[in-house]
């Protein structure tokens, strides 16, 4: 898998940590994605679902593992707080694309916890 990234993190821990955990998830890194949530983590897939609690995450998870990207491209790291965000474009292998934005509240200002995620995936045609 190919991964471009746009935005500098520079000396920002928390962007530092969200290009890791959006690499994790085109990865399929189901460990590190696990371990960086809290147990009532709450991932609401707008116009799709919203899912609860850790172990609702991680079958998801494993649904998604037969999607497979080329290319994940990363514009955008933004982190003020106990707030994050990231948007970017997904090339699947497929040939599709998607343009996404996440939205991540974590546990603390310090921490690397993610109390919920807000996603936002759009197919480009």
């Amino acid at each position: 898998m190919k991964i471009k990234i746009d935005s500098d993190c520079g000396n920002a821990p928390k962007k530092e940590f969200l290009k890791d955990f959006n690499i994790a998830f085109a990865a399929g890194d189901t460990a590190y994605l696990l371990k960086h949530v809290c147990e009532d983590f709450t991932w609401n897939l707008i116009g799709d679902r919203q899912l609860e609690g850790v172990q609702e995450f991680s079958d998801e998870l494993a649904k998604m593992k037969s999607h497979k990207l080329a290319e994940l491209h990363l514009e955008r790291i933004l982190s003020h707080g106990k707030e994050g965000a990231i948007s970017g474009i997904m090339h699947m292998e497929n040939g599709n694309r998607y343009a996404f934005s996440e939205f991540y509240e974590f546990t603390s200002a310090k921490g690397h916890q993610i109390k919920s995620l807000t996603t936002y995936v759009i197919e480009i045609k």
